[in-house]
């Protein structure tokens, strides 16, 4: 059955002022999943008027009642779970392992920001004014807009608006043209379920190629305080631009080209699932994935063959069959963006140990050695299940490796010696950096990025 996603505006579900429709594609199958509403800045007005009419009243809720709300939300979305794999599988690709971390992550997400809604503390400050008496106090700001991606959809977008809301905020939320039910109208449908008031979180979607115009409006707009948005460094960078001209404070996270270190102390057996995982978990379509593994060279044949061998067997199809690790990559563009960077590498020298060949929707695991670092394989962040594989001499060559490139997101470093791997995590230029353990690795209440 085809799906009807409107925008969810004041509480409630509302076609785009154009009556313009978008199809929500399934990126396996290519049917039509959906028929989405395709908004405009008109539909973003709409959204964050309803959104600033809602402010003053949440913001006064009590601590309790607001608390309550996210509690209600999490249960709601545990009760919901095998129906939230099955979309997530649907609208993105995403199997059963990376669904279960999307939905345990948000469902642990809401329930600590429960109690954010008591965080906010004020502090009595001194003065040098005789009889004076002055206070610091912390108070929402207003209108959140949150900006969210595709590829962990559930998730980046619960966390672009759950801290806001748990604050006493309020948001506009616009998912993605490739999310717009499990990175949108589904987390409205949880909140509603949950007493969330109308107009405290609404959502717009657009089609494709239309996200700046939301985009745009959400900047531009005077009752819009915050932006929150992840995704490419490129978007990110000209929306900060636009953000600094209307002197808006913006929360970026953005690309990823993560190093992974294998030493020569390291267990080689741990290693090669570690970096398998970390390389290909959500068919590498994470901006936390290991895009470059730097292996000593004492242990390196002995790596290499022993990963490239566990990649050559990681079964390539359908993101609903539980054994599936390679699922389709998200739409066309990214398939060929894929295909044109391996075969531009491999013409300027690199060899594939493992896949390198397209099989649409899919691209199977990849491994890649010898890339040279003019190939934009090399400097760039590739989205898909493609890692480059280099042999360094020893410690300091990784880490100067590693530190080489321009996006320090995050980081992991494999060893015997965990003391060891903690002095050259202090080295390495990331975000975040985890010892014994792939790139991919997040909790809710810990920081995230740079």
């Amino acid at each position: 059955m085809v799906r009807t996603i409107r925008h969810h505006i004041d509480g409630d579900w509302r076609d785009s002022v154009s009556g313009a429709t978008y199809p929500d594609l399934n990126p396996w199958t290519g049917e039509t999943l959906a028929t989405v509403a395709a908004g405009d800045a008109d539909d973003a007005r709409r959204a964050i008027a309803a959104a600033r009419a809602a402010f003053e009243t949440w913001a006064g809720v009590r601590p309790a009642d607001r608390q309550l709300v996210f509690l209600r939300a999490a249960d709601a979305l545990e009760r919901r779970r095998a129906e939230i794999f099955d979309l997530l599988a649907a609208e993105t690709g995403c199997g059963a392992h990376f669904a279960t971390v999307q939905v345990d992550f948000s469902v642990s997400l809401l329930r600590q920001a429960a109690g954010l809604a008591y965080a906010p503390i004020g502090q009595v400050l001194p003065s040098d004014v005789d009889g004076t008496r002055a206070l610091a106090l912390r108070r929402p700001v207003g209108v959140v807009a949150a900006i969210a991606p595709w590829n962990s959809a559930l998730v980046l977008a619960g966390r672009s608006v759950i801290g806001p809301l748990a604050l006493g905020n309020t948001a506009v939320l616009k998912p993605s043209e490739e999310s717009p039910i499990t990175g949108g109208s589904l987390w409205a449908e949880l909140f509603a379920e949950a007493g969330l008031p109308p107009g405290v979180l609404n959502v717009v979607t657009h089609a494709p190629g239309d996200a700046g115009r939301i985009a745009e409006e959400l900047i531009a707009n005077p009752s819009v305080a915050r932006i929150n948005f992840t995704g490419s460094t490129v978007t990110g960078r000209r929306l900060a631009e636009s953000a600094g001209r209307h002197l808006k404070r913006v929360v970026l996270q953005l690309s990823g080209q993560n190093p992974l270190l294998v030493l020569a102390d390291a267990d080689l057996g741990y290693a090669v699932d570690a970096a398998a995982y970390g390389a290909f978990v959500h068919t590498g379509q994470i901006c936390m994935c290991a895009r470059r593994i730097f292996v000593e060279r004492a242990v390196a044949d002995e790596f290499t063959e022993r990963f490239a061998a566990k990649v050559a067997t990681l079964p390539v199809g359908d993101p609903g069959d539980p054994a599936t690790v390679i699922g389709p990559v998200i739409n066309k563009w990214a398939l060929s963006l894929i295909t044109r960077r391996v075969e531009e590498a491999v013409e300027m020298g690199a060899q594939v140990l493992a896949g390198g060949t397209p099989a649409p929707p899919c691209y199977p695991a990849t491994v890649l050695t010898g890339v040279p670092p003019e190939a934009e394989l090399a400097f760039d962040e590739t989205f898909g299940p493609v890692v480059i594989l280099e042999v360094v001499d020893d410690t300091d060559h990784a880490v100067r490796r590693a530190n080489e490139s321009r996006f320090g997101l995050t980081a992991g470093v494999l060893t015997g010696d965990p003391y060891r791997g903690l002095a050259i995590a202090r080295r390495l230029e990331s975000g975040i950096v985890h010892v014994n353990d792939q790139p991919v690795n997040d909790e809710p209440q810990m920081p995230f990025g740079a």
